[in-house]
């Protein structure tokens, strides 16, 4: 008679083996049910869904600081030869990377290797994937051309109708779209599997200065396009997308409603504000916007950030960022701020290195509510 004992407890512990590693590679997912988290898209990977919970649990800690092409370039620099090291002004500031960092994928429907800031594609997937790994919140804003003139974004030739299904140039959009998507997939970690990202299209679409918003476009045809571009991603196999909205400065809820395509289509609800009318009314219309976003994300039950901002007067201003930014959105419930890119000594929104607001930086960065990527990493490891 064969002995078959043995051989099942072998068996037993090699299950329980694999099962211990599964565990101990996946403590951010254990007790977790992802059926329960409700997304835009149906099939919405395992960890776009985790990275929404994420989003989630940070917003209960404090408010993720974020910066546009933090690791890209900065004042004097653009990004290391070395592929292994990533710099940033703020970390060079602060001693910390952002937890959130923006990228714009403008450029990408034209088949470029760059976009519209000279930010190279393969740089930017490099990037994300070492950052992800490093627990980071990946968002993504697209400032694509005009399909009809082949204009930049700031060409206000109307051209949403040409884009919906029926219109001229669907079939081009159809294009971008695949571009687009195609990246979006190609976005992966160490073991391949694809990187979620946060996805804010056609943002700051209640001011006239895009094709896509304002006078440029009825609010039926905006929302339209935002459900037939989230529909064509889907149609592509992408999966990975959380869907922000974020108009520009608000002065009700009817305002933000205006152009909402639907709880159904959105998953993280954001405002741009920009320093533009000095810092007083700055602070009032953070603090009133994110009221006003507070309460629409309370009741659509889904979570809401300051998606894009900065000062417009830094040169005139050392103490911006205690005395000006954060009265705006202090306790407010917001999952994060981004602050908008350092281009040049002339065209900056973050503080760096000698910049006269450095010392009031880290001064802000040491408030227990704002969080860097350490931080973060800890609220969801």
């Amino acid at each position: 008679m064969k002995n078959t004992s043995g051989i099942k407890n072998i068996v037993k512990c090699l299950i329980l083996f694999f099962i211990l590693i599964q565990f101990a590679g996946c403590k951010s997912t254990s007790g977790i049910n992802f059926e329960t988290i409700k997304v835009a898209d149906a099939e919405a990977t395992n960890a776009t869904k985790l990275l929404y919970h994420n989003i989630q649990e940070i917003a209960q800690k404090g408010i993720a600081f974020g910066h546009q092409d933090a690791t890209a370039y900065g004042i004097g620099w653009k990004h290391e030869e070395d592929p292994e090291l990533l710099r940033s002004d703020i970390k060079e500031v602060a001693g910390a990377f952002p937890a959130v960092h923006g990228y714009d994928i403008g450029h990408i429907e034209l088949d470029r290797p760059h976009n519209l800031d000279t930010v190279s594609f393969a740089l930017m997937r490099d990037h994300i994937q070492k950052l992800y790994e490093k627990g980071a919140i990946i968002t993504m804003s697209w400032h694509l051309d005009n399909p009809v003139t082949n204009g930049s974004s700031w060409d206000k030739t109307p051209a949403v109708p040409a884009i919906l299904k029926g219109g001229e140039q669907r079939e081009k959009y159809v294009l971008w779209v695949k571009r687009l998507s195609d990246f979006f997939n190609s976005l992966k970690d160490e073991k391949g599997n694809v990187i979620p990202v946060v996805f804010r299209p056609y943002h700051e679409m209640n001011g006239s200065w895009f094709w896509w918003g304002g006078d440029n476009v009825t609010p039926e045809d905006y929302k339209q396009l935002w459900r037939e571009t989230q529909q064509l991603l889907k149609e592509n196999n992408v999966h990975s997308l959380l869907y922000a909205y974020s108009p520009n400065t608000i002065s009700s809820e009817e305002d933000f409603d205006r152009y909402y395509p639907g709880d159904e289509f959105v998953d993280i609800l954001g405002v741009d504000i920009y320093n533009h009318s000095g810092n007083e009314a700055f602070t009032i219309d953070v603090k009133r916007n994110l009221e006003i976003v507070r309460k629409k994300a309370a009741l659509a039950d889904k979570p809401f950030a300051l998606t894009e901002t900065g000062n417009n007067n830094f040169g005139e201003d050392p103490y911006w960022w205690t005395k000006t930014l954060y009265p705006g959105m202090k306790d407010s419930g917001a999952a994060w701020v981004l602050v908008w890119r350092n281009a040049q000594p002339s065209h900056y929104f973050a503080t760096y290195p000698g910049e006269i607001s450095e010392e009031d930086f880290k001064a802000f960065a040491e408030l227990e509510e704002i969080l860097f990527l350490d931080e973060v990493e800890e609220i969801t490891d």
